[in-house]
C-alpha cells in the first residue's frame, strides 16, 4: 500500500488589503482612511500610527516601536508623537463623548481598543479624484452654513493680498473658524502650493505649536525647536497657513508667524484667534457679530433682511422646526436675537432647542442662565458644546488681575460706561495690577 505521507506545506496568509473598525475603513496600501465610504483627511505620519496600532490591535504598543513606524531612521521626542496621537484621535472622533479607539497605557505606550475585522477592497478612486482628495487633505470640509458672512470672506480675502499676515480676531462663538475655512477653500487655486490649515485647538503646549505646523507641512522634525527648518522649507513655498484657535498659545504662534512673514515672502498667514498676536506686520480684523433686527422692527417686514434671523431659521429647519412666522412670532425672533447679541454659535444653540420648547418659553428661558447650559453639537469641540464651555475657555486664558476686574465688574447687572467700571475698580493706587489692564483695554477694547 502506497501512502503519501508528504505534508502539505503552509502557506504564509497574506495580510488583509483592508481592515474595518467602527464606522472606519483603512486601505494601507492606498494610505486611505474612510469613513462610512467618505475620504477623512489624515496626515502621513497620523496614519502610520494608525497603520501599526490596527495591525496590533488589542496590543500595548511601546512609544519607541510608534516612532519607529512613523520616523524610520530618525531620533525624535516624544512630544512629535504625543502631537500625530492627537490628529489621529481627531480623526477617529475618538472622545469622551463617543466610542474610544485608542488608549494610553501610562509608562508603556498606547493601544488600539476597538474590534477589528477585515473588510473587502474598496473601488479603486478615479485619479483625478484622488488628486483632488490629496490637495484638499489640510483643509477641513467646507462649512455647509455660512450666513452674513459673505462681505467678511471678501474683505479678508483682499487684506491677505495686500498685507499676507491677517488676524481674524473676536469672542468665542463668533465664527472665526467657519470664516476661516470658507475663505481657505476660495484661496486654494490662488496658491501655487495650496493651503495648510492647521487647529492649534487640541494643543496645551506652546512647545508644540513649531511642530504642529511642520508636521501638517510633511516635513521631517529634528530633536528640539523645529522653527529654523520649518522657515528654510517654506523660503520656496507658496502658500497660505491657516492657523486656527491661536489664543491659548498665542506667544508661541506670533513668534513663529513673525519669523515666517519676514523669512518666507511667498506664504501668507491667516490666524484666528480671540485676541491679537501683537506680532510685526499683523493685520487685524475685528469680526463683528451678525446683523440684529432693531428695536423699532416694523409689522409686517421680512425679519429674514436681518443675518443673525436668518441664521435662526435655517437652525430651527435643521432641527425639525421649521418655522412660518406670524408678525408677532417675527418679533419674538427679533427679540431673542437681540438678547444673544447676534452670536451665530447662541443662535444656533438656542434655535436647536425649538423641538422642545416654543418661541415664547425659549424667549423667556435665555433671561437667565439657561442659555449658558444650553447643549450643542455632541461633535462639536468640546469649547463650543455650550456658552457656558466658551466662556469657560476665555476665562481660563486670562491673568489672576484680569479676573478680580471682571468680578468687580459684575456688580453691572447690563451695559456699564467706562466711567463706571473705573469707579469699581478703584484709584490707580488701589488698582494695583489693573493699571497695566486699564491701558490695554482702553486702546483695544473699549
Amino acid at each position: 500500500m502506497n501512502c503519501d505521507t508528504t505534508k502539505p506545506v503552509a502557506r504564509p496568509v497574506a495580510p488583509p488589503d483592508a481592515f474595518a473598525f467602527g464606522p472606519f475603513r483603512i486601505v494601507p496600501k492606498e494610505r486611505l482612511l474612510e469613513r462610512n465610504g467618505a475620504s477623512v483627511p489624515l496626515g502621513s505620519r497620523a496614519f502610520d500610527l494608525l497603520c501599526l496600532l490596527v495591525d496590533r490591535a488589542g496590543e500595548v504598543v511601546g512609544k519607541a516601536d510608534l516612532i519607529a513606524r512613523a520616523w524610520p531612521g530618525l531620533t525624535v521626542d516624544e512630544g512629535s508623537l504625543r502631537f500625530h496621537v492627537v490628529q489621529l484621535r481627531r480623526a477617529l472622533d475618538d472622545s469622551k463623548g463617543g466610542e474610544s479607539y485608542v488608549v494610553n497605557v501610562p509608562g508603556r505606550g498606547y493601544c488600539f481598543v476597538a474590534p477589528v475585522h477585515n473588510a473587502a477592497m474598496p473601488m479603486r478612486s478615479n485619479p483625478r479624484d484622488l488628486a483632488a482628495n490629496q490637495r484638499a487633505q489640510g483643509l477641513p470640509p467646507r462649512p455647509s452654513r455660512l450666513v452674513g458672512r459673505d462681505a467678511a470672506v471678501v474683505m479678508l480675502a483682499e487684506h491677505l493680498t495686500e498685507r499676507r499676515f491677517v488676524t481674524l480676531r473676536g469672542p468665542g462663538g463668533i465664527g472665526k473658524t467657519t470664516v476661516a475655512i470658507t475663505l481657505a477653500h476660495e484661496s486654494a487655486a490662488r496658491f501655487r502650493d495650496g493651503v495648510q490649515f492647521i487647529d492649534l485647538g487640541t494643543l496645551r503646549d506652546p512647545h508644540l505649536v513649531a511642530i504642529a505646523v511642520a508636521s501638517a507641512l510633511g516635513l521631517l522634525i529634528p530633536v528640539g525647536d523645529p522653527t529654523r527648518r520649518l522657515i528654510e522649507a517654506l523660503r520656496d513655498r507658496e502658500l497660505l497657513l491657516v492657523l486656527d484657535n491661536c489664543e491659548h498659545v498665542v506667544d508661541a504662534v506670533a513668534r513663529l508667524a513673525e519669523a515666517i512673514h519676514m523669512q518666507a515672502p511667498a506664504v501668507s498667514i491667516l490666524a484666528t484667534s480671540r485676541e491679537s498676536l501683537e506680532a510685526m506686520s499683523e493685520f487685524v480684523v475685528e469680526l463683528a457679530p451678525l446683523e440684529i433686527p432693531p428695536e423699532d422692527f416694523p409689522d409686517g417686514s421680512d425679519i429674514n433682511r436681518y443675518s443673525s434671523a436668518r441664521l435662526f431659521t435655517e437652525c430651527a429647519a435643521a432641527a425639525g422646526c421649521s418655522l412660518a412666522l406670524s408678525s408677532c412670532e417675527g418679533e419674538v425672533v427679533a427679540r431673542i436675537c437681540r438678547k444673544l447679541d447676534g452670536m451665530p454659535l447662541a443662535i444656533e444653540l438656542v434655535a436647536s432647542r425649538l423641538s422642545a420648547h416654543s418661541l415664547i418659553e425659549i424667549d423667556e428661558l435665555i433671561e437667565g442662565r439657561f442659555r449658558l447650559a444650553l447643549p450643542g453639537r455632541r461633535t462639536a469641540p468640546e469649547r463650543h458644546q455650550s456658552l457656558s464651555a466658551a466662556l469657560d475657555w476665555s476665562y481660563d486664558l486670562i491673568s489672576p488681575a484680569e479676573r478680580s476686574l471682571l468680578q468687580r465688574l459684575s456688580v453691572f447687572p447690563g451695559t456699564f460706561t467706562l466711567q463706571g467700571a473705573r469707579a469699581v475698580a478703584g484709584s490707580p493706587s488701589e488698582r494695583g495690577p489693573f493699571s497695566t489692564i486699564w491701558s490695554n483695554w482702553s486702546q483695544s477694547r473699549w
